[in-house]
């Protein structure tokens, strides 16, 4: 249920926190005093909602509410030292145009994450998935390494690869909720099966020239290769635009060298 308590522009200036109950399952309001902003928030209403069942919470000095088992601890850091792979091993299709120092997967990961963070908003759009779907698009790459078009890996070999691999990385993870909400974003993500995943396949693609078109400035090279494999292919209206730009970029410098 939520409560809204709307802000009154005759009340003095206050940040209102959300706050754990002790033993309840509803957040309560508290207030601290802040200076006052040059920003009035008289006409945004916050709201406290009850915590989903069967969901985890944190108090409020950021731990969790319910007590972390070491076995948990364990799983969670064993995950993430697995992760640590995404951080180190680099984009092959950079590699193989003899990219000194190219980007790693992560890199790839982040900057579509903040693709989907600064888009406009769009009608219909869970921009909070489309970071979530961002970021674990290419997660299973931790076992499987960056398997690109050259390596001439068949579609549904790659899929079966990476779902192998992203289903030991959850098992590592300990299984339950995290580990079953990244096997369904990464499934919809694999399966192009909502307009989320669309949006994420388009950043993967705009993220990608775009990392050409920075090599190209920086290395003095020509990697045609990226621009023809991607033209056509955006789906999305975001994708569409922010790719455009792109190219029109890329034109201009090549007009420029000429």
């Amino acid at each position: 249920m939520a409560v809204r308590s709307p802000i009154s522009s005759r009340s003095p200036p206050h940040l209102l926190l959300l706050r754990r109950s002790r033993g309840r399952g509803i957040r309560s309001l508290s207030s601290l005093p802040l200076e006052p902003s040059k920003h009035s928030l008289s006409s945004r209403p916050l709201v406290a909602r009850a915590a989903p069942s069967g969901s985890p919470s944190f108090g409020s000095n950021g731990a969790s509410a319910s007590p972390i088992s070491p076995a948990s601890s364990a799983s969670s850091i064993d995950f993430l030292t697995l992760c640590h792979r995404l951080k180190t091993t680099k984009r092959k299709g950079w590699i193989n145009h003899g990219i000194k120092h190219p980007e790693s997967i992560a890199d790839h990961m982040y900057r579509m994450a903040l693709m989907a963070l600064i888009a406009g908003d769009i009608p219909g759009i869970d921009r909070e998935r489309c970071i979530k779907i961002a970021i674990v698009h290419d997660i299973a790459e931790a076992i499987v390494g960056d398997i690109t078009p050259s390596d001439g890996v068949p579609k549904a070999e790659k899929s079966r690869r990476e779902q192998e691999a992203l289903d030991e990385m959850c098992k590592i993870l300990g299984g339950g909720l995290r580990a079953d909400e990244i096997q369904e974003l990464w499934a919809e993500y694999e399966n192009n099966s909502s307009i989320e995943a669309s949006l994420v396949k388009d950043f993967d693609k705009v993220e990608m020239i775009l990392q050409a078109l920075e090599y190209e400035t920086e290395h003095g090279k020509i990697l045609d290769e990226f621009f023809i494999s991607t033209a056509g292919k955006f789906q999305t209206a975001v994708g569409k635009s922010w790719a455009a730009e792109v190219l029109s970029r890329r034109n201009k410098r090549l007009n420029e060298l000429a």
